[in-house]
């Protein structure tokens, strides 16, 4: 290949350490000892850059993608030794189609030009058909206009490849038959030699031999090239007897020789192939193919060895090229890459840029991209012009190493550096760009692929469509399905799945519904194995009120070996009751007894359950007669639901009746108590909630948690904090833990006014408060006192703290923290106004692995609309869009009329 001048370039010392710090992360993280975390920047990851910085490429990836953008430029240019430009090919092209006979009579015709056009793919032209007829044109016209030139083996090579993979074989017997129509004796030789020609090449040259036997009957004969043609061609179908009969009658030459060797390694016959090389002088056999044919059989025989001592004996360039050949072929890389060092160091030997390509290949196949790197620097360094394959493995290269801002810089330029991406290309970009979250991009990038008659393989298109899936971009889903439709490809029932499962998230359902006729016909039911298909239509189909198919999916679900949930069998029932279809809720309740998947008592909750969250307790209540009329004694559990059921409905009457009616038939136990209390905060009957607490307390129950935390919310609601007091005084009583949520709502209701704090003033006994140590509030557990000491630290702390650390490491102390506390907290500094505070806090509570929800970034964004600070409010905004929130109305009416000022001054400004 054609050496070129290249751009000055970092040394083998500098060049390592770059590619190993952005590989070590990625590659070589299980070989290592785990590093320590990262600094974190002062500013959140979830925010987007500021305006400075927003579009700055990493200085190492932007070396890195100049480099090699300024290695394919040359090469598309044309370096020294390069036959012709794009551009001269393009309109030589361009002269075909418009049969300007004077532009091609002024061409230099020769083997390299018409290979070079034959290859090309000019721009203007990406119809495939119109493509090989022009190049079959040009391939006419070159060989029969110009006596001085005709072509050459490679020539024909590459004719008749184009027409195997254009499958045209009718264009090539119409195409031969134009020669037949020619008179003179000359031609007509030429005619013949062609056609012998064509047939040794296509594969057929039994066909060949027979138009030699008739041309030999004519008194003409076959020239020396169509003659080695013909025997190598009888050589590669394997028609050895054949090949021996023929090469007898022909001269004996190198190259003649060379073919009979190839047809001995073909046999087998290995030894024999050595006698017969001996018999070649010393410089011939060293520069021509025949040692390489013998080296590459004995390595595919494992005899590496003597293929060995074989190199060592002729030492050439072929002998190199065709021991690395083997080595290759073998997947021998390492002894590869020694070789080449040896051999650069000793002799300076470099190898043609196919040997690299081949040997980067499979490096790459096995991710060995650090060698991968230092061959294609290598290839710069020794000015070897990168062919097509050099760049598709480049790019494939960087999108593997991660670099995938790099690869898609150079995928953008492709027009302009001569890069013709093949399909591993697109594959490994596509997966890249996905991996870094660039979805945009990718779908850009598999347009043009398609565009190019490429379509993404299955695990490039599952491996896509599931990130646009999570990212919630359902119509650019939609556009892949179809585009694998017109593709006659069958989408993958896994792929349609999670296609379903985001139009139900979306809210699509209409289009939900729609999934399951798109699923290949060969396999209809290969969409329903997954579990989530059924939830996902189910869920759909509730939200837009088609229930009458309902009773079946669920059926039909269990009958492919899926066990429905409890809370799948309660939204059915429940969307059932809702439309009032009672009698289908009891055939399906029939249907379900019938089957051996649930135990009939568990059957008998589920629907009472569904029937009480419809709020419709006289279906609950058919239930649980026809489970009695069944023989069966109802549980516990199925007294609790029926209770919830009639106090979800509001029948606080039937509830306290049936409630009477189970504690008379047997004592009433801690559950019963918890259900019913519940429900009644739920139903926010507060009196009745708190006469019962108060008498299961006086039995000496104690409440769950769970009871506790409605009834302090549902009294701080009312603002009856002299209650809540009491309630977590009685709380304090039973020894457990206080929970998160507790803390939470009295942390919240002391941001909202200071009844809570003053309710607790009150209850505290001064000259006790006076007595407390220190060391007793920062024990492990949390009495009244403490209680009361967070909440008054709380109070105060927001306003007159200057570093908040030390009040988070209270809170952390005296219950578990979550994300809501967090918000609390950040509500508070922005209350006050303390933004700088606020986002020192929103940082660390990244840092501690806590996920930002709405309110977090609600809060943010009201804060800073507080203070007027309008490009830091517009900076958080788009963080919270970005992940998939919105704001809230108050929020969003702070931020508008904050922009509508900001541009009422720049027009007064203006004025």
């Amino acid at each position: 290949m054609p050496r070129l001048p290249l751009p000055p370039l970092p040394s083998r010392s500098r060049r390592r350490p770059l590619l190993l710090g952005i590989l070590s992360n990625t590659f070589s993280s299980s070989t290592r000892a785990p590093a320590a975390p990262p600094t974190l920047p002062p500013l959140s990851p979830l925010l987007p850059r500021r305006a400075d910085d927003a579009n700055a490429l990493a200085p190492i990836a932007y070396a890195m993608a100049d480099s090699f953008r300024n290695w394919f430029l040359l090469s598309s240019r044309g370096g020294a030794g390069a036959v012709a430009p794009r551009a001269a090919l393009d309109a030589i092209y361009t002269a075909l189609a418009s049969e300007d006979a004077a532009a091609l009579d002024a061409l230099p015709l020769s083997q390299e030009l018409v290979l070079a056009v034959l290859r090309h793919r000019p721009r203007h032209l990406p119809d495939d058909n119109a493509l090989l007829l022009l190049r079959l044109r040009f391939f006419d016209w070159s060989g029969s206009s110009r006596r001085h030139y005709s072509h050459t083996r490679a020539v024909y090579h590459a004719v008749f490849r184009l027409l195997s993979r254009a499958r045209r074989s009718a264009v090539l017997v119409d195409w031969l038959r134009l020669f037949s129509n020619t008179t003179a004796s000359s031609a007509r030789s030429r005619f013949h030699d062609t056609l012998v020609v064509g047939y040794a090449v296509a594969g057929d040259p039994q066909r060949g031999l027979s138009i030699l036997g008739r041309m030999r009957f004519g008194g003409l004969d076959l020239d020396a090239f169509s003659s080695r043609v013909l025997l190598n061609s009888l050589v590669e179908a394997s028609l050895h007897d054949y090949a021996d009969s023929y090469a007898r009658l022909l001269v004996a030459s190198p190259v003649v020789t060379s073919i009979r060797i190839k047809s001995l390694c073909r046999q087998a016959r290995i030894r024999d192939a050595v006698d017969l090389l001996d018999t070649l002088p010393f410089d011939q056999a060293s520069s021509g193919p025949a040692a390489g044919l013998i080296i590459t059989e004995m390595c595919r025989c494992g005899c590496f060895d003597d293929a060995a001592r074989l190199v060592d004996k002729f030492s050439s360039a072929d002998v190199y090229d065709a021991w690395i050949h083997g080595l290759i072929e073998a997947g021998r890389l390492d002894a590869t890459l020694q070789f080449l060092s040896d051999k650069k160091e000793a002799e300076g030997y470099i190898p043609d840029g196919h040997r690299y390509d081949n040997l980067i290949y499979c490096l790459l196949r096995n991710n060995r991209l650090e060698e991968v790197y230092d061959l294609l620097v290598e290839m710069m360094e020794e000015g070897i012009a990168p062919g097509p394959s050099t760049m598709n493995t480049t790019l494939c290269f960087f999108c593997k190493a991660g670099l995938a801002e790099v690869a898609a810089h150079l995928y953008r330029s492709r027009l302009e550096l001569g890069v013709n991406p093949n399909k591993d290309v697109y594959e490994n970009l596509i997966r890249a760009l996905c991996r870094v979250g660039d979805t945009e991009e990718a779908c850009l990038v598999l347009e043009q692929a398609i565009a190019e008659g490429y379509f993404p393989g299955r695990q490039t298109f599952t491996m896509f469509t599931n990130v646009l899936c999570q990212e919630g971009k359902v119509d650019k889903v939609r556009v892949l399905l179809d585009s694998a439709l017109k593709q006659e490809t069958s989408p993958m029932d896994s792929v349609l799945a999670k296609y379903l499962v985001a139009l139900c998230k979306s809210g699509d359902v209409e289009a939900a519904c729609a999934v399951p006729q798109m699923a290949s016909s060969k396999s209809p039911k290969g969409l329903y194995r997954y579990e989530s298909t059924y939830k996902s239509l189910i869920q759909a189909l509730i939200l837009i009120k088609r229930v009458d198919v309902l009773p079946r999916l669920i059926l039909e679900m269990q009958d492919m070996g899926h066990i429905p949930s409890r809370s799948l069998y309660q939204s059915v029932v429940c969307a059932l009751c809702e439309v009032s279809r009672y009698a289908e809720v009891l055939e399906l309740l029939n249907n379900q007894l019938q089957r051996t998947g649930l135990h009939p008592r568990v059957c008998y909750n589920y629907f009472i359950a569904g029937a009480g969250h419809a709020k419709k307790a006289d279906m609950a209540r058919e239930v649980y007669n026809q489970m009695e009329y069944a023989g069966l004694e109802p549980s516990g559990d199925s007294n609790f639901l029926l209770l919830m059921s009639y106090l979800r409905s509001k029948r606080i009457g039937d509830a306290l009746y049936f409630f009477n009616f189970i504690r008379n038939k047997k004592a009433p136990c801690t559950k019963l108590y918890n259900v019913f209390i519940s429900g009644l905060c739920e139903a926010r009957k507060l009196e009745q909630a708190m006469v019962f607490w108060r008498e299961a307390r006086e039995k000496g129950l104690v409440p769950s948690i769970c009871c506790y935390e409605q009834l302090v919310l549902l009294l701080c609601s009312v603002k009856d904090y002299d209650s809540v007091v009491k309630v977590i005084d009685d709380f304090r009583e039973t020894g457990r833990p206080v929970s998160a949520f507790l803390c939470n709502v009295l942390l919240l209701h002391t941001l909202r006014g200071s009844g809570l704090l003053e309710a607790w003033k009150r209850s505290i006994d001064q000259s006790e408060l006076a007595t407390v140590k220190p060391e007793q509030i920062q024990g492990k557990g949390i009495g009244r006192l403490l209680i009361g000491e967070l909440i008054m630290m709380f109070a105060g702390g927001i306003r007159n703290m200057n570093d908040l650390e030390d009040l988070e490491e209270d809170l952390e102390k005296h219950f578990p923290v979550d994300i809501y506390t967090y918000n609390m907290l950040l509500r508070g500094l922005s209350m006050v106004g303390r933004m700088d505070s606020a986002c020192n806090l929103f940082n660390r509570l990244c840092r501690k692995a806590y996920e930002p929800n709405r309110w977090t970034f609600d809060i943010m964004i009201h804060g800073f609309c507080k203070i007027g600070d309008r490009d830091e409010a517009e900076r958080w905004m788009e963080a919270m869009h970005r992940n998939g929130f919105y704001p809230t109305w108050y929020t969003m009416r702070l931020y508008n009329k904050l922009a509508l000022r900001a541009n009422d001054r720049k027009v007064i400004s203006f004025v």
